[in-house]
């Protein structure tokens, strides 16, 4: 079973594995931004919470 769209890789410069289904690209940027946010506000909150200690 070949499930591979490429016939042959002559000539292939880049491959691009969810080229053809815009909805999964929107689902992996979405979660990119959402665990990217997440870590700005998890070190933000950290770093408020570490210096509070220093007067």
């Amino acid at each position: 079973m070949n499930g591979s769209p490429v016939t042959a890789w002559e000539g292939t410069e880049a491959y691009f594995t969810f080229a053809d289904r815009p909805f999964l690209i929107v689902v992996a940027l979405v979660l990119t931004a959402i665990v990217t946010v997440g870590v700005i506000v998890h070190s933000a909150k950290h770093e408020t919470k570490a210096f509070r200690r220093f007067p």
